[in-house]
């Protein structure tokens, strides 16, 4: 680190005129790079994703298994389907729908007859309308094709009584999913401008805009990457996300830390480059480490079997990579040149460690064993909640509290047809198996409400049919997922040809291979981190610890999406949502990669200056005290920086977005407060010298000298 320091010292024009070029070019490629990000979404060698893409082919679906629109009506008291003008009533609502909607797959009662478009009481008749997928959607979504069937319905009534239209796409639309929004640059923009009221309380000074520019650069130089990235494969648009949210956080996390031991290393006496040189010695290698640590974290991701999540781990590890080059490149200079003329009024001194947090740190020392107890008592109850956790897909009934689609929902449900309607299981039949026998096959299946296999050609292409299993249960509870199984063994047993499709069985095996290689992924980071954590640290316990605290807290993370979401446990008291049920199958996984390295991060920050204060005294207890009074109130600003970025997330109108804002801040605030304040400390206090142990051998294999535990 001081090599390449005092490189950058001594070619400090050079440095800033590449990084403004750099800037100026992801200023321009920012919108280019999100525009060439692509929603490739495939389970290779799964039977669903094989079949859904094969339905694509044929019938015009999403590759990713389609959810239709639901046109829902019931019927007056005493009016059945064989009241006068009724069928014909809802043959010209078809008539409506395929207007509005060319070359939809519509099946109803009207065009099959089938008793399984009607409630057992039968007065409530619905029907599925698959709309020609939209090539501008960037997640399947089909918000042209749901405003189009919404016009044609408008005013119609059968049996005098106004038909709903509900399915996904028309409860998203009624929760105001599609009302835009700020855009991702933007929401980086106006968490920026939290972070900067933090840091004008952390610094006192005009000091707290450098770290703020320095994201904004990180930031839009990365999106230059991403765009040359997009030119070699295909890149998920949820990378940008990465990249906002996350570029936000590391960037300023680790100039807050260079800049606090700058400023540190100016009461004590030194200036100028001197100043910069210790600065970047001590807080700039940690800061090394810990941008090494974020990427380990999202690139791991590439050992899940799903092409589009790999993109996610080689995209996202660009922005802690970058975030890292500006802390310890143009940062330095920067405070060089104008730093003592930012650092002004300077109504804050770093000349001593905070008094409040030196207190904390002494009281923890003081009562370790309850210090260490609470928190864990903590952490494991809400780790121990995410053992209850249910994955499925979104929750229909937590998606729009009102409106016409909330009522079709409402109808469907109270005629006992089931939310599962929303999502029917498709299956395509090949060969000389008659789809009629598949569908009377499938209607035994427990939790099936009815099977139909319309006769129209739009549902018969190149010799195969398909036949829609529509299910009661919603698809993501364990009741779903039972109904699910038996329509499998009811496909398989009518015949060889028969396969299952649809969302319903895309996602269980999205969850089989994501979550079936979880243990790997989780393997992967855990040893990449001990080895990089072992060096950084000397020492084989503290990197152990780190390691297993950062799982507790994702896993706490969880616990609270549980209790939050799925249990309904806040979620009806602040947003009037009742409970989920299930927590969208992507969503843990993207929790763990959010929070893991950024969860690192202040682990990194925390040890860091332990070991240094170690060194200096060979005391645990004075290095914990130190350590914790030194960096207690930077650790709690950055966490506070992306809490606040989090928070402000859940205002948005998507539940799926207020749900990972929930288990963000949650997983962030726990992580600064319960395992760093507390835990950390206490822990170490409690393994005394055998912190910094780390034997000769190890210490040989990683190329550090080795630190005794006497």
């Amino acid at each position: 680190m001081s090599t390449i320091t005092r490189w950058v010292l001594a070619h400090k024009r050079t440095v800033v005129l590449a990084w403004v070029l750099l800037t100026i070019a992801g200023i321009m490629a920012a919108g280019p790079a999100s525009d060439a990000l692509k929603a490739e979404f495939s389970i290779p060698d799964k039977e669903s994703w094989k079949t859904n893409v094969e339905i694509a082919e044929r019938y015009h679906g999403d590759r990713n298994g389609s959810a239709p629109l639901l046109p829902v009506v019931t019927l007056p008291p005493g009016e059945t389907l064989g009241s006068p003008g009724v069928r014909a009533d809802l043959e010209r609502l078809d008539a409506r729908l395929a207007e509005a909607l060319p070359g939809a797959r519509i099946a109803s009662y009207a065009s099959t007859g089938d008793e399984g478009f009607v409630s057992k009481d039968g007065r409530t008749v619905f029907g599925l309308v698959y709309a020609m997928p939209d090539p501008t959607s960037t997640f399947g979504e089909n918000v042209r094709a749901e405003r189009a069937a919404s016009r044609a319905l408008e005013g119609a009534e059968v049996g005098g009584r106004p038909v709903h239209l509900t399915g996904f796409d028309a409860l998203a639309e009624d929760s105001g999913g599609d009302a835009g929004g700020p855009g991702v640059l933007l929401e980086a923009v106006i968490g920026g401008l939290g972070a900067l009221l933090v840091l004008g309380f952390v610094f006192a000074s005009l000091l707290a805009f450098v770290p703020i520019l320095m994201a904004f650069i990180s930031i839009m130089t990365t999106f230059l990457l991403l765009l040359g990235l997009t030119e070699l494969t295909s890149v998920s648009p949820i990378v940008q996300f990465l990249i906002a949210l996350i570029g936000l956080g590391v960037a300023i996390d680790y100039s807050l830390l260079v800049v606090s031991r700058w400023r540190e290393e100016r009461s004590h006496g030194r200036e100028g480059d001197e100043a910069v040189q210790r600065a970047m010695e001590t807080a700039g290698r940690a800061v090394v480490f810990s941008g090494i640590t974020v990427a380990i974290g999202l690139l791991a991701l590439m050992a899940l079997p799903l092409p589009f999540l790999r993109s996610m781990g080689y995209g996202g590890m660009l922005i802690p990579l970058v975030s890292t080059l500006v802390a310890i490149t143009l940062l330095p200079v920067v405070l060089a040149k104008l730093g003592p003329r930012l650092d002004w009024p300077h109504r804050r001194t770093d000349d001593k460690a905070s008094r409040a947090w030196t207190r904390w740190a002494e009281a923890v020392a003081r009562r370790r064993w309850l210090a260490a107890g609470a928190g864990l008592a903590v952490i494991v109850a809400l780790a121990l909640a995410a053992t209850d956790l249910q994955l499925g897909s979104s929750d229909a009934d937590a998606m729009a509290r009102s409106g016409d689609a909330e009522q079709g929902l409402t109808a469907l449900e109270r005629a006992g047809i089931g939310e599962g309607a929303l999502l029917p299981h498709e299956i395509l039949v090949e060969g000389g198996t008659p789809p009629e026998k598949v569908a009377a096959a499938l209607r035994s299946v427990e939790g099936v409400h009815g099977a139909v296999a319309p006769s129209d050609a739009e549902w018969r292409r190149g010799g195969s049919a398909l036949v829609e299993a529509i299910p009661v249960p919603d698809s993501g509870s364990a009741a779903g997922e039972t109904t699910l199984e038996g329509v499998r063994d009811a496909a398989r047993e009518a015949g060889p040809d028969v396969r299952v499709g649809g969302q319903p069985a895309a996602n269980s095996d999205f969850i089989d291979a994501v979550y079936g290689s979880f243990p790997l992924m989780i393997a992967l980071i855990a040893i990449s981190t001990f080895i990089l954590l072992a060096r950084a640290f000397r020492s084989l316990l503290l990197p152990a610890k780190a390691i297993v605290l950062n799982v507790l807290s994702v896993a706490a993370a969880w616990g609270v999406l549980v209790l939050v979401w799925q249990k309904g446990y806040g979620s009806e008291a602040i947003w009037d949502i009742q409970a989920t049920g299930s927590i969208p199958s992507w969503m843990p996984l993207m929790v763990f990669a959010f929070l893991f390295g950024l969860s690192m991060d202040y682990e990194v920050f925390i040890l860091s200056r332990m070991r240094e204060e170690y060194d200096r005294t060979g005391s645990t207890e004075t290095a914990v005290v130190r350590g914790i009074g030194r960096t207690g109130r930077l650790v709690t600003s950055a966490a506070l920086i992306l809490f606040l970025a989090f928070t402000s997330m859940a205002s948005g109108p998507e539940t799926d977005v207020k749900m990972m804002a929930t288990g963000l801040a949650a997983g962030i605030l726990l992580d600064a407060t319960v395992i760093r304040a507390l835990i950390v400390p206490a822990v170490i206090m409690l393994m005394g010298r055998w912190n910094w142990w780390l034997p000769r051998w190890p210490a040989r294999l990683l190329r550090v000298e080795p630190s005794g535990a006497g």
